[in-house]
This record gives C-alpha cells, sequence and structure tokens, in this order.
C-alpha cells in the first residue's frame, strides 16, 4: 500500500484492529511457565523454548504466522502480535541505561501481590532503538496498515522502584523522553500508527491525576500521523478484581493521542463513557477474552458496535477485541478475530459502509 492509500483506508468508519499481543506458539513459549505467575516486568528469559543462538529466528517464524492469522481473519490495522516480547512492558523498560537488571526492584502488581520491577538507580536515557527492527521486519512482510505497541510513561513508572528521582512525576518525565524517542524511530520505519500501554491509568486514577497528563503529553510530542493510547482493565487471564468503570478516562481527551483504546465486554461497562471522548477516535473492544469465554458469534458482535454507535459516530468508532490475546490458545484467539472481523461487517453493511 503507498502512504496516502494506508491512510485513506484507516479513514473509513468501522475499521478493525487489534490491541498487541498474539498467542505466542508452545513451541516458542512456555505456556504454562508464562501462565502460573504475573506478567514479567524485569526479563524472563527462561520461558523461551529455543536456545538462544536461534531464538530471533524462531521469533521471526512465529511472528509470520501472528501476521498471516490476521491478515486471513481479515483485521485492517495489525501488529507484529507482540511475539518477541515476554509482557507488553518489560521488554523496552529492560532496554534503558538507569535500570539495575541485577538487582531489581519491588512493585505491587495491580493484582496487589508484590512483583520483581525494573529498580531506577540512574538517569533512565534509551541508548538505542529497542523495536526498529520488529517494525521494519512487519512493514516488509504486509502490506497492510501496521502498528507497533510501547509502554506508557506513566505505567513504567508504576511498575518501577524509583531509587533515583526525586518522586514518581520525575520519573514519568524520563521515561516519557525514552519513549518518545522510540515513537520518533518506529514511525521512520514504517509504523503507521505507534500506541503507548497505560493500563495503570484505569488501576492507579489517584496517581493519574498527579502525573499522567504531563509525561504522556511528552511521550506523544511531535509524533507526526495517528498516535494511540491503551488503557484497560488487565489481562482477564491474570486481574480478577477490577475497580468498576474508568475512573481516568475524560481527561485524556487532553492529551495528544488521537486514538483511545478502550475495553467494553469483560467489565460490561456503560457504553455512555464513550461520550466523554467527543473528539477522540475509540477503538472499542467488543470481545471478551476471559479464560471461560466462549467465542463470539458475529450478530453478538454487531449487537455491541450498534449499542456503541448510540454514543458515537460511525466515522470515530474502531473495534478491537478487549485487550491482548496473549494467554489465549491461538485457535481461540483466530476464532475470536473473524467474529470480530464478521460482526463489524455486518454493520457496515447495515450503514452502507465499504469494507
Amino acid at each position: 500500500m503507498t502512504v496516502s492509500s494506508v491512510r485513506s483506508s484507516l479513514a473509513l468508519p468501522l475499521r478493525t484492529t487489534v490491541v498487541g499481543s498474539y498467542p505466542q506458539p508452545e513451541w516458542l513459549v512456555d505456556h504454562a511457565m508464562l501462565s502460573a505467575r504475573l506478567p514479567p516486568r524485569v526479563r524472563a528469559r527462561e520461558i523461551w523454548r529455543v536456545p538462544e543462538q536461534w531464538l530471533q529466528e524462531a521469533q521471526d517464524d512465529a511472528t509470520l504466522i501472528a501476521i498471516r492469522d490476521m491478515e486471513r481473519a481479515g483485521i485492517d490495522l495489525i501488529t507484529d502480535g507482540e511475539i518477541r516480547r515476554e509482557s507488553y512492558s518489560n521488554r523496552f523498560a529492560t532496554a534503558l541505561d538507569g535500570i539495575d537488571l541485577v538487582n531489581p526492584g519491588t512493585a505491587l502488581d495491580r493484582t496487589g501481590h508484590p512483583n520483581p520491577v525494573p529498580r531506577i538507580m540512574g538517569p533512565i536515557r534509551r541508548r538505542e532503538p529497542v523495536m526498529v527492527r520488529d517494525v521494519e521486519f512487519l512493514r516488509a512482510n504486509t502490506d497492510r496498515p501496521i502498528k507497533i505497541t510501547v509502554p506508557g510513561p506513566f505505567t513504567m513508572t508504576q511498575q518501577a522502584q524509583n531509587d533515583y528521582y526525586p518522586d514518581a512525576a520525575a520519573a514519568a518525565l524520563a521515561f516519557a523522553a525514552a519513549v518518545n524517542e522510540e515513537l520518533r524511530d518506529l514511525k521512520r520505519a514504517g509504523a503507521d500508527v505507534v500506541q503507548i500501554d497505560e493500563p495503570y491509568l484505569q488501576a492507579r486514577p489517584d496517581d493519574a491525576h498527579r502525573y499522567a497528563l504531563p509525561a504522556i503529553a511528552r511521550a506523544l510530542e511531535g509524533i507526526d500521523g495517528v498516535a494511540a493510547l491503551h488503557t484497560c482493565f488487565g489481562y482477564a487471564h491474570v486481574v480478577h478484581t477490577r475497580l468498576a468503570g474508568y475512573p481516568f478516562l475524560a481527561e485524556l481527551e487532553a492529551t495528544p493521542a488521537q486514538q483511545i483504546i478502550i475495553e467494553s465486554m469483560q467489565q460490561r461497562v456503560d457504553l455512555t463513557m464513550l461520550e466523554s471522548l467527543p473528539h477522540k477516535q475509540v477503538v472499542l473492544g467488543v470481545i471478551d477474552l476471559d479464560d471461560n469465554a466462549a467465542v463470539e458469534t458475529p450478530a453478538a458482535v454487531a449487537a455491541q458496535i450498534r449499542a456503541a454507535l448510540t454514543h458515537i459516530t460511525p466515522d470515530r468508532l474502531m473495534l478491537a477485541p478487549d485487550c491482548g490475546m496473549k494467554y489465549l490458545p491461538r485457535a481461540t484467539a483466530f476464532a475470536k478475530l473473524c467474529a470480530l472481523v464478521e460482526g463489524t461487517k455486518i454493520v457496515r453493511r447495515e450503514l452502507g459502509v465499504p469494507d
């Protein structure tokens, strides 16, 4: 696709995308080990089944599987499935200067349990691009619009032990500067959309009110094209007790992000929340990723989309799964993506929107 055709396709109403992650193959990752622990914030090389000397090649092969599954399902804006990551955040956070990788710190996870986390022991700086090769690989292997994700500065601050900066706000701004440098390189490498993941905005609203917005603004400063911000209730596989609703959502209207990515199914949220973002494109999760959730029918997906359209216009709505699909069996994840696409097509036809 040319740049202009990519932008035109994304500008159509009711496009589909994914939040980020897709299931890693069993031959690549020990899923029993991954699922039995909290999402790793420090490196967790022990989950990989492939020896280090062949790991990059294996990750490339698995990334091709994720790309092809998203294409076969008919997703409009795809990612690389975050196949090379042990979690959505640790690959980037642990690649920065100023982080002690030998002596990690401790912080409470959003489940309330202590978790080993990056320990900030000096100035946070990005020494080199972290995911540029990921974008280049994705761009070389699909002609669809592509998106890449990076952990957001507020969430990385919540997932770190700060032993250097005077307060959390200062640490968040340092993380934000590193994110901004990365996003600029990812755009130059060919990403059509860049996304920052900020799930802790929902889990820690008091802290979010204190220092999240300046950090997010710094992370997205000067980024050309579409930038997205994702916030959620956490992986359904991991987080079982959650705050009700989004206590920090209307505030995101003030961020530079053009897209706000939120979920609706796992918590059965009140869709009037969409009215709190009157000038944003909203990527709404309409696929439940709970371990026990059956694969949705296209009719059920269409019903949720129609319900959302009573609060937002079609030109400002995109559809996605509720969160990353990392913990699902691959067959289930693929079936859910197919249901997402087919359910969206039902509503497109009803509204006369082209596929």
